[in-house]
């Protein structure tokens, strides 16, 4: 690859929040349950790898209140009650789960995939199809395209950034188009 290859530029985000003035992360950044999921499963001491993460998901589900998430994607405000936000440059996240497929790492878009408050069996069902990404072919699902994406709520929720970031909303992620050049 490194002889025969050009390189090819990829967006990348730039994430700004209180805590974390600047971090810049290629996948997403994601507020809600899944945030809470991925706390749990890195903060395991017994498990590790994709059953942390199933874990800390069943454990982040049984005790998640939906709240009310305040997103704003280019200036336009939308109001989203539910369990989760996610600002996706990629496809996939968390252990390969399609979070986003119309996703694309090179198109100077952020895709917003919000996941509304349901009964648990159907969040479970939605969960289940993140497997193929065929939950946001479901009404519920929002999906929204932007370049910045400002997320808040209406209480302490957490957020973070392709597994590294663990803080609490507001956050804002910016896409930084073609910041990043890979052998692929």
């Amino acid at each position: 690859m490194l002889l025969d290859h050009a390189p090819r530029r990829v967006d990348t985000i730039e994430v700004e929040s209180a805590v974390h003035p600047r971090t810049v992360v290629l996948g997403s950044v994601y507020a809600g349950v899944d945030a809470l999921a991925n706390r749990h499963a890195n903060r395991s001491r017994l498990l590790r790898g994709s059953a942390s993460y199933y874990a800390g998901g069943l454990r982040a589900v049984a005790s998640w209140r939906a709240a009310t998430f305040h997103v704003t994607v280019d200036g336009e405000k939308h109001t989203h009650r539910g369990y989760t936000v996610v600002a996706a440059n990629s496809a996939y996240y968390g252990s390969g789960r399609m979070i986003a497929p119309g996703a694309r790492l090179d198109d100077g878009l952020l895709d917003v995939v919000m996941i509304p408050e349901a009964p648990r069996r159907l969040f479970f069902a939605m969960m289940n199809e993140l497997k193929t990404g065929a939950h946001v072919a479901r009404p519920e699902v929002r999906v929204l395209r932007g370049r910045e994406i400002t997320v808040e709520a209406d209480r302490a929720v957490p957020y973070g950034a392709d597994g590294e970031v663990d803080a609490v909303l507001p956050v804002t992620a910016r896409v930084l188009p073609g910041a990043l050049a890979v052998l692929s």
